[in-house]
């Protein structure tokens, strides 16, 4: 059996990361400047290593198994970490420049359209945005971050920026297609989406006091951005966070279905390390996301 205090083989890792990655021992070969045999070599002491079958053959290509696709959800996040603090050390000379993370539905519908308002202010600064995970937050090279959460990260201050509360929403189309949604009672009978997990519903309906039975049921997503993008497509109804969202009802794009908001103590955070002194720059970017989101 292995013993699970062993490092696993780093090169046989990095070559799997690289497999997955790329979907293929083609594109991870020529990354690696390695044969397609040599990829296959260290998939398969990798295999050994961890007693678990990580790809399969289907006809002449190799594919992740579901055990494989488990695992590189894992790691992956820490391979971006090592990429992100290489590429920045390696571009340490460059004076005025800000990494930012974040996660996607934050940066896309708040952060990044009121963004090119502080490039304005700040020529010739350069911006580095990646995402954060906001599972597991590992330890990355970025400057300042916006987290979600409840605001206890060790190693970090924190500052409230947004409340997390969440109100259910649908489109237009899907009410021309279903028929109005005037009550909670009727809620419990539409198509539901749910935002990574699917006790948020069950907690909104006993909120609004709905007493019967409620399906857990519907179609379930990786985070706010994609639940957001089904609920625009028409596909059903979700739980959306308010204070990211409310522009697409003012547009018309989408609906508020109740003013019943269900806070499940998760809020959007303005994160710095601790210890660590941030430039002008990246102290003027924290300011201008503050003046931003108290405007609100």
């Amino acid at each position: 059996m292995m013993n699970p205090d062993i490092d696993p083989p780093l090169r046989a890792l990095r070559t799997f990361e690289a497999f997955a990655r790329h979907g293929g021992v083609v594109g991870a070969a020529r990354e690696l400047n390695v044969s397609a045999s040599a990829v296959s070599h260290q998939l398969r002491l990798l295999e050994e290593f961890l007693e678990l079958p990580l790809t399969s053959r289907h006809g002449r290509n190799l594919v992740l198994t579901e055990q494989g696709r488990d695992y590189y959800r894992s790691i992956r996040s820490a391979f971006a970490v090592l990429r992100s603090a290489t590429g920045q050390l390696r571009e340490k000379s460059v004076a005025r420049q800000i990494t930012i993370s974040l996660i996607p539905l934050f940066g896309m519908e708040f952060f990044l359209p009121r963004l090119q308002e502080f490039v304005r202010e700040q020529p010739g600064l350069d911006i580095n945005v990646m995402y954060a995970n906001h599972r597991s937050y590992p330890s990355d090279a970025a400057d300042i971050s916006i987290r979600f959460g409840t605001g206890q990260w060790s190693g970090y201050r924190c500052e409230k920026l947004l409340s997390g509360a969440m109100a259910p929403y649908c489109s237009h189309a899907f009410l021309a297609a279903h028929g109005r949604l005037e009550s909670p009672d009727q809620l419990a009978d539409a198509s539901l989406l749910h935002d990574e997990e699917r006790s948020s519903w069950m907690q909104w309906f006993e909120l609004a006091q709905v007493r019967r039975h409620h399906r857990s049921q519907g179609l379930l997503l990786e985070d706010g951005l994609l639940t957001l993008s089904a609920t625009l497509a028409g596909m059903g109804c979700a739980l959306l966070r308010s204070s990211l969202v409310e522009h697409h009802v003012r547009s018309g794009e989408l609906i508020r279905l109740s003013e019943i908001l269900l806070d499940d103590g998760r809020d959007y955070y303005l994160c710095s390390r601790l210890g660590t002194e941030l430039s002008a720059e990246s102290l003027n970017l924290y300011a201008w996301i503050k003046r931003i989101c108290s405007a609100m």
